[in-house]
């Protein structure tokens, strides 16, 4: 089976920002079905990075082409369709 291509990884954060922000970031480029920003669990700090899902492949198509490289706090951000965790916790 195919894995869906509406999840995105986006990197290179601003530590300031939060999920609600980089949904409206997002939103800008089409439908937003949720967005996240990764922090530690013991501190709720950012880690810099999150996740931001799309209504369709389509959307997210539009949003890599449209959010690859914006800055956003002062930092270029980078876009991509997020890869599936493997077993043991690494990214393939």
């Amino acid at each position: 089976m195919e894995e869906p291509k509406n999840k995105l990884y986006v990197g290179n954060l601003p530590y300031s920002t939060t999920s609600e922000e980089l949904k409206e970031a997002f939103a800008k480029a089409g439908e937003v079905t949720d967005a996240v920003v990764i922090t530690f669990k013991d501190t709720g700090r950012s880690k810099g990075f999150g996740f931001v899902t799309m209504v369709d492949d389509a959307a997210a198509e539009k949003a890599i082409k449209e959010m690859d490289g914006v800055d956003m706090g002062g930092r270029a951000i980078k876009v991509s369709v997020a890869r599936p965790m493997r077993e043991d916790g690494g990214r393939e």
